[in-house]
């Protein structure tokens, strides 16, 4: 399959009318697949209420088709086409959060979007991009577009249009490339289907910010407990990994170099994801920083990418040094866990 790439300045105007966007939503509506850049990651879109749409972007990435996918929208009027109701709860976080990192799950209307798409669940995640393209895109195919995020599944989610063609060129109708992501780590999922809300996956809004909104607000359970079943989309299997073996190190810098300086003596390459501020005291075959350890959202926007950047380094084995779990540095370690297959060193 010939993949295209419709390449768009998202801070241009009238984007609704930019020819490359027309394209790739006249491929929407033709049940095709499409990655889109959203604010979190890029996103691998189909048609939500189409059986044969939605079964191309399980195929294209792998994906087991018991893991249900988020539906994007561009109007909030397009609830009430396939959602039974809109909680008091999920009002307020819509209008504090929409557009915006943060996906909703709300109970569905039967009949209207495809059960591939909710796993054949009675609830359905929901989200409108914070995306100037994804927006566009949107409003003109005028469809709901289930999109998880538009890599291979189990490998890092894709922060650039080139992280996508490296999993999924040839599998897929085209890809939207709107530039680099900004957040990096996928949105905040959170249940309001019940009296309290529930976040189900951490991510770009964080619980204090969701707690400023609607008071209190609980984790589901699988977030610390290994043994019980995530509910969220993306949350049931292995995640983010890169092709070597990942092992987060609880301890200092020093403890973490002696491992290193263990498995190169084992004639193993070493690479170790770390931060700006720790950057030049490791001696491996590949260090990598991933953003700021005091301003954990530029960790956040190039986590992805620096994982994915190992692949190139061809190292046997990593170490990653681990976050503060508050904040958005509780997602960070969300995904770093995930990546690790929770496979933690200490000292």
């Amino acid at each position: 399959m010939n993949t295209d790439v419709w390449k768009v300045d998202k801070d241009v105007d009238n984007l609704e009318n930019n020819p490359q966007v027309v394209d790739a939503a006249n491929f929407l509506r033709k049940n095709e697949v499409v990655a889109l850049p959203t604010e979190t990651v890029y996103g691998l879109g189909g048609n939500a209420e189409n059986d044969e749409a939605v079964a191309k972007i399980f195929a294209a990435k792998g994906r087991p088709g018991d893991n249900p996918l988020i539906i994007h929208i561009a109007d909030r009027k397009q609830l009430s086409r396939f959602v039974t109701e809109v909680p008091e709860t999920a009002e307020k976080l819509m209008d504090a959060f929409w557009p915006g990192p943060l996906t909703i799950i709300f109970k569905k209307k039967d009949g209207i979007l495809s059960e591939k798409a909710t796993a054949g669940l009675n609830t359905v995640a929901v989200r409108m991009p914070d995306h100037p393209v994804a927006l566009a895109l949107l409003k003109t195919c005028g469809l709901p577009i289930a999109a998880p995020s538009a890599n291979s599944s189990g490998k890092p989610s894709p922060t650039k249009a080139e992280h996508v063609l490296d999993d999924l060129k040839g599998k897929i109708a085209g890809v939207v490339d709107g530039g680099a992501t900004g957040v990096g780590v996928e949105s905040t999922v959170i249940d309001c289907t019940a009296a309290t809300p529930v976040i189900l996956r951490p991510g770009g809004v964080t619980k204090e910010q969701l707690e400023e909104v609607v008071g209190i607000v609980e984790e589901d359970s699988a977030l610390k407990d290994q043994s019980a079943r995530p509910k969220a989309p993306g949350m049931k299997y292995q995640h983010y990994a890169p092709n070597a073996p990942l092992y987060m190190v609880a301890g200092p810098k020093e403890f973490l170099q002696t491992l290193v300086t263990e498995k190169e003596a084992e004639g193993l390459r070493v690479g170790v994801l770390t931060t700006e501020e720790n950057h030049h005291f490791y001696e491996a075959n590949l260090v990598l920083s991933c953003g700021r350890r005091a301003e954990l959202d530029t960790v956040a926007a190039s986590l992805y990418d620096t994982l994915r950047s190992f692949n190139q380094g061809q190292v046997d084995i990593i170490f990653s040094e681990i976050f503060p779990n508050e904040g958005v540095g509780h997602a960070i370690m969300n995904r770093l866990e995930k990546a690790a297959g929770h496979k933690l060193i200490t000292e």
